[in-house]
């Protein structure tokens, strides 16, 4: 019962704040307008921030749960929860300062590498020794390396990166309405269920993960299809941090994580080989996405995202009652899933477009910045005060 009040909690908070938060990005004028980029699917110019909510409704209700809940902290430390939200913090700064500056890669990426320091630092699985093994013993990670003066552990470096990855896997997620704050959903409910799993049994770790479900469920009422606001650069990486941090928290619950996220991880790591194949920089956007492929075969935005959200589902669930040999048979069934999905996406766009000769072939989309591009300037003008004329509030309500 505790459980559902916090993530009714949560619920509420995040419902109530996204109204707030689209109401100051307004007036900040931090929003996506649909002529920065051809992969702009959008129709207006649209919030973002959106993150801003879903960290405050976070960060509000795991305050009043530190509080009234009392924690066993001998059990969860208390730098553990610091090392949290210190750490969301950083991620809304960086977040919302790319938003409204448009930060180039070379600087944007400095924020997630300190808020995954910063968990690394709080202790967040360094103590880690072990990992599991479905095919025999477990494997010892507590070797200790010194680099000049500093002494780190390998299981600290692997946080860190498992962090990043999780961190630019959601970030580079958010392309439809609803998609990255639906999954993280999801995975929140995954995690929250395997908390509670007799052979886990962690419930300070569920409160979290069913804190920050609540606090996405209540944001995604505004980010489904139509989406009037967006979760940014801040809730795009905050999702994918917390998904992170959990499983760590959990014991290294990693392929746990991987089958929720297994999709997006894979679609992912396979644009960012291709960008590098292609000479072209991994971190600048595109089409080549597997959420993309499917709207240009003719699914709509909602069974897009809906056809991902099933597929996270159940692969995510099941993992929750699979042991370590069951989740690997889980996370190859998964593999060849994603095989089957870009393959038949290819052929029937090369079906549909018969006269393309190379599907793989690479082409640049270079991000237009409305503050320097006169051009888009004018438009973007032209939507605020299309906006402005029609009432900003009924913009916001809607």
């Amino acid at each position: 019962m505790s459980h559902l009040l916090w993530f009714i909690v949560a619920l509420a908070l995040s419902a109530s704040l996204t109204p707030l938060v689209k109401r100051l990005t307004f007036k900040l004028k931090v929003l996506d307008f649909p002529a920065s980029s051809p992969r702009k699917i959008h129709k207006n110019p649209t919030p973002l921030l959106g993150g801003l909510a879903v960290f405050s409704a976070f960060l509000i209700t795991l305050i009043a749960y530190i509080i009234f809940a009392k924690p066993n902290f001998n059990i969860i430390p208390f730098k553990f929860f610091l090392g949290i939200i210190l750490g969301g913090l950083v991620l809304m700064l960086g977040g919302s300062l790319d938003d409204k500056f448009n930060l180039p890669p070379k600087y944007s990426w400095l924020f997630p590498a300190a808020a995954s320091l910063i968990i690394v630092l709080s202790g967040i699985g360094v103590g880690i020794k072990f990992i599991s093994n479905p095919f025999g013993a477990p494997l010892f990670i507590g070797h200790t390396f010194s680099l000049l003066t500093f002494n780190f552990s390998l299981s600290a470096l692997l946080v860190w990166l498992w962090l990043m990855g999780m961190i630019y896997t959601t970030k580079f997620l958010d392309g439809l309405d609803g998609l990255t704050s639906g999954i993280a959903f999801v995975g929140g409910l995954t995690l929250f269920a395997l908390s509670l799993n007799e052979r886990v049994s962690q419930p300070i770790t569920a409160s979290l993960a069913i804190i920050f479900a609540g606090s996405l469920l209540g944001f995604l009422i505004y980010n489904f299809h139509p989406a009037s606001i967006f979760l940014g650069e801040a809730g795009s990486t905050f999702a994918g941090f917390m998904l992170g941090v959990l499983a760590v928290i959990l014991g290294a619950k990693i392929a746990t994580a991987l089958l929720v996220m297994g999709i997006p991880i894979m679609d992912v790591a396979w644009v960012i080989v291709r960008r590098i194949f292609y000479k072209a920089s991994p971190f600048l956007g595109d089409r080549r996405h597997l959420h993309y492929r499917l709207l240009d075969i003719g699914f709509s935005q909602k069974q897009a995202v809906l056809t991902l959200y099933g597929i996270s589902a159940i692969f995510g669930f099941t993992a929750v009652f699979l042991q370590s040999l069951g989740k690997l048979i889980a996370l190859v069934l998964l593999f060849c899933v994603m095989i089957f999905l870009a393959i038949a996406t290819v052929m029937v766009y090369k079906r549909q477009h018969p006269h393309l000769k190379d599907l793989f072939e690479y082409k640049a989309e270079k991000a237009i910045d409305p503050v320097r591009s006169p051009k888009l300037k004018i438009s973007a003008d032209d939507s605020l005060s299309h906006l402005t004329s029609n009432g900003i509030d009924d913009n916001i309500k809607s």
